[in-house]
């Protein structure tokens, strides 16, 4: 069983970054696929990032590519979402998400492991 847990979510002006982290227990981390997903008020859960097991691979959504950027410390069973230029639709509870042996899928259905999300909110 593998346990995640989010850090770094906090507010932040239009413009501003915030480096957000999930560190994971209980599983072998470094076969793990990791995924970002948010969710914003009354919308539903969305992709923003991942990352494949082996780390060679990373996608984006469109809405942050070029301003975000996702990586993995499989020394410290970690992954980072490095988040820059950020602007007030970013607002959301950030999600990470785990699978072994993944491919960086962008469903949520594929992860099997989530943590409890961390909130991010960007003001204008």
């Amino acid at each position: 069983q593998v346990q995640l847990v989010e850090f770094g979510g906090g507010l932040v002006q239009a413009g501003g970054s915030l480096r957000l982290s999930c560190a994971a227990s209980g599983g072998t981390f470094s076969s793990y696929s990791m995924a970002w997903f948010r969710q914003a008020p009354g919308k539903e859960r969305v992709f923003v990032a991942s990352i494949t097991w082996s780390g060679d691979s990373t996608y984006y959504a469109d809405s942050v590519k070029g301003r975000f950027t996702f990586s993995r410390d499989n020394a410290r069973n970690t992954v980072y979402l490095q988040m820059n230029s950020l602007k007030p639709e970013d607002t959301a509870v950030y999600y990470c998400a785990a699978r072994a042996y993944g491919l960086g899928w962008r469903e949520g259905s594929k992860y099997d492991y989530w943590g409890q999300g961390t909130q991010v909110t960007v003001s204008s």
